[in-house]
């Protein structure tokens, strides 16, 4: 039964996700942690920033990686034919038809209309992300990380990989350090 959720729930994403990865992470997102709960928000902000750290596409690496971890290899098989499946079914039958029709009035409008349903989509998640980081970092760090991300990446043209690597050694530097001087006070301890 959980190989069945889990291809019902990467087939749907997939089938969904009109527009390339970025569409169905927020798609994934909802099936992962609201209607399965294989994972909880932070866990799958966590998994997300780690894949875009990856080469490849993203919907394929979280399919891949989410499967694996809860149906083992048979599971993460299962989440990339289900991911992979509906793309390239749709390519084959709507490529053919909307190439004869791509002039169409109705074609033109449907291709347009995608774009704001899935950057607000995207609005949401990021929203929903900056709130949770704010538990941790307060609204003034966040908001200021939030903003900085965005002009390293929008104006100064930094991958996002080498931004996410980064913050991963800015963080773990400081708790390193914690635990080094956690270790000099429990030996300072012993020998009193």
């Amino acid at each position: 039964m959980q190989q069945l959720h889990i291809f019902i729930a990467f087939f749907r994403s997939g089938m969904l996700g009109y527009g390339g990865g970025p569409s169905a992470i927020p798609l994934v997102k909802k099936e992962v942690v609201d209607t399965y709960k294989w994972m909880d928000s932070d866990e799958f902000g966590d998994v997300l920033a780690i894949a875009n750290t990856l080469p490849g596409p993203i919907a394929t690496k979280l399919a891949g990686y989410i499967g694996y971890r809860v149906g083992g290899v048979i599971g993460m098989i299962n989440a990339l034919i289900a991911a992979v499946a509906p793309t390239v079914l749709l390519m084959v039958l709507l490529l053919t038809t909307l190439t004869q029709f791509k002039d169409q009035a109705w074609v033109i409008g449907m291709t347009k209309a995608v774009v704001p349903v899935v950057g607000v989509m995207l609005a949401v998640m990021t929203w929903d992300f900056l709130k949770k980081s704010t538990g941790g970092l307060g609204w003034t760090k966040a908001i200021l990380l939030a903003f900085v991300s965005l002009v390293l990446m929008e104006f100064i043209h930094i991958h996002p990989a080498i931004i996410i690597i980064l913050l991963m050694v800015a963080a773990w530097i400081p708790v390193k350090r914690k635990q080094k001087e956690k270790e000099v006070q429990e030996q300072k301890r012993e020998t009193v």
